[in-house]
């Protein structure tokens, strides 16, 4: 049975199956989780915001992933902590489709960002004292505006085409959010161009960006390896560990999320929605911590900020 007409049509969403009497104690570590993500890439932002010394390319790439960031945790929050606080687990068709909108194309624009940072690194390495005048401002400006244009442009069709689709009766989505395969599996119709567009723009976005990511780390490998000094060896290699970290915390659920969607009709629900949550949730909280952990300005800046128990802004 379906229908063409989608006014009041609503999906309804999944938490973690088996455990639902304890979806509200589950309610807490993940409105943890929001809000280390929400803080830690503020601060961030204000880290690099309001000293001149991270004024460079490479913070203005941070900053740029602490945005994304942002983006990708405001896009799942709507729908995730109510589901385990309230039970509320009915979205409307409109608002489904709005957020699988924005949750992809945050997505995309996290592997575009991804992929610059890894330009940023190679450059660092490779020519370091043409650095500033290859990254110049302008250009790392025309590298954001590329990422959000290509992110919002291919991902503006999606939403469109599974409009146009009549659904079944059966409107149980597999996750806490919505998301395009997960939406396209409910459809009464052959969905095949759906899922061929949908192919076409993991290939050319996430796809390409990995290629591109692994390549420049064999170039990077390459020009380490052809440094004399060891130690000096080791000091390149260890301004691309955070980048490094942020790359698989990105890729490596995504991987295992796009072969369950595609490939898992063995897997339990259970693996799909840890895995999502893995792939969603946990990024946005981590790379703060990898990145402040790792680069001594923003260590310092943070252990400032703290130890002055808030007088850092007003004094910027």
């Amino acid at each position: 049975m379906s229908d063409s007409n989608h006014t009041g049509t609503f999906f309804f969403l999944a938490g973690l199956p088996g455990i639902e009497a304890v979806h509200k104690w589950l309610f807490i570590p993940l409105c943890a989780m929001y809000v280390a993500s929400l803080v830690g890439n503020s601060l961030i932002l204000w880290v690099v915001r309001s000293e001149p010394s991270l004024h460079q390319p490479m913070y203005y790439f941070l900053l740029m992933l602490a945005v994304t960031d942002l983006g990708l945790s405001a896009s799942t929050l709507p729908t995730v902590l109510p589901i385990y606080l309230l039970g509320l687990r009915k979205v409307a068709m409109d608002m489904c489709l709005a957020q699988l909108f924005f949750i992809h194309t945050f997505s995309i624009m996290e592997s575009s960002v991804l992929l610059t940072m890894a330009l940023d690194r190679f450059v660092a390495i490779s020519n370091p004292l043409h650095y500033g005048t290859i990254l110049t401002s302008p250009r790392v400006a025309s590298l954001g505006l590329a990422s959000v244009v290509r992110s919002v442009g291919l991902h503006i069709p999606a939403p469109i085409m599974l409009r146009k689709l009549p659904y079944c009766q059966n409107r149980l989505l597999s996750h806490s959010y919505c998301l395009h395969p997960d939406v396209m599996k409910l459809a009464c119709v052959d969905t095949h161009i759906n899922s061929a567009y949908g192919l076409f723009v993991v290939l050319s976005t996430l796809g390409l960006d990995s290629v591109l990511i692994v390549l420049s780390y064999v170039l990077i490998l390459q020009t380490v390896l052809s440094i004399a000094s060891k130690a000096e060896r080791l000091k390149a290699l260890n301004t691309c560990v955070s980048h490094i970290c942020a790359v698989l915390l990105f890729y490596t659920p995504m991987i295992g999320l796009s072969m369950i969607h595609r490939f898992g009709r063995w897997a339990s629900p259970s693996s799909r929605v840890l895995l999502s949550y893995v792939h969603f949730l946990i990024p946005p909280v981590l790379n703060p911590v990898v990145y402040t952990i790792k680069t001594k300005q923003i260590r310092l800046r943070m252990l400032r900020f703290l130890g002055s128990g808030g007088a850092g802004i007003r004094d910027t």
